[in-house]
């Protein structure tokens, strides 16, 4: 269980925090990670059926739809319009595995979930990173805890009433804390809130790497390149385009069971819907 630190130094203020979370958007939607590491590990072009044949708790219409969703977003490349033509992981896709391994060790660093899969504990991860606006408030009490959340709310630009809300999110994902029991008590991050300055960075250099560094009054639709080996061709363009419209694997992280797995129960498939809903 994390427990709460005193403020220090670290990266965590160092990042662009709308950058990082328009990039953690991209790979938020339930899935991605599961299909990312799955065409990671086959290390060729797929399709669909075939990355759904990896994850029987999942229907094919399901992975269908996510897969197109990341092609969208410059995730994965496919030969082709037609149907049924395979997906593979672009460039871009290809370098999440930078990413994964930070919110993997940070994950089993900080975080006590039992024995996970290795992309579920990414998924997880990234659930309580990437809601609007969460990485401004982090930054604000690294910077400043422990506070009160009315000069929490100022820090961040933010009004009363959303910081509540974000704070209390926050809370129940093990990030941040209260300095006491008391209505007005001041809350402070935990150790694991401290200890995200290596996951915002490497967030921030998979989604940008090239940028040079920008004013901050700079909107973040002002980037052009997402990634070093991307060319701006349509696939480059995509990507650009999906990180400006957000409002928002080693094999070794993929550990699925060679045999079928039992399939999740209704209620959680439903859970799963392909949206970015914040």
């Amino acid at each position: 269980m994390s427990t709460l630190v005193q403020p220090a130094t670290s990266q965590i203020g160092s990042v662009d925090a709308q950058r990082v979370e328009d990039a953690l958007s991209l790979i938020a939607p339930k899935w991605t990670t599961w299909s990312a590491q799955t065409l990671a590990q086959q290390g060729g072009p797929m399709r669909v059926r075939d990355v759904a044949a990896r994850l029987p708790f999942v229907s094919e219409q399901f992975v269908g739809k996510r897969l197109a969703q990341m092609h969208a977003d410059g995730l994965v490349t496919r030969a082709g319009d037609r149907h049924g033509a395979p997906y593979q992981l672009s460039g871009f896709g290809n370098s999440l595995s930078m990413v994964h391994r930070a919110l993997s060790d940070w994950s089993q660093a900080h975080l006590s979930l039992g024995k996970v899969a290795g992309a579920e504990r990414v998924e997880d991860a990234v659930r309580r990173l990437h809601l609007r606006h969460s990485t401004a408030v982090i930054q604000v009490l690294d910077a400043g805890g422990p506070m009160r959340f009315v000069h929490i709310a100022k820090g961040a630009g933010l009004d009363n009433g959303f910081t509540r809300q974000r704070l209390m999110r926050l809370q129940l994902d093990g990030l941040v804390a209260r300095t006491g029991p008391r209505h007005g008590d001041p809350y402070v991050l935990t150790n694991a809130g401290r200890a995200l300055g290596p996951v915002y960075a490497a967030v921030e250099r998979w989604s940008n790497p090239v940028a040079a560094p920008r004013p901050a009054a700079a909107p973040v639709a002002a980037a052009t390149r997402t990634h070093t080996g991307i060319p701006l061709g349509s696939d480059g363009i995509r990507t650009a385009a999906a990180l400006r419209r957000s409002t928002a694997a080693p094999s070794s992280l993929f550990s699925h069971a060679p045999q079928p797995q039992p399939r999740v129960p209704a209620a959680v498939t439903a859970r799963s819907a392909p949206s970015r809903g914040r």
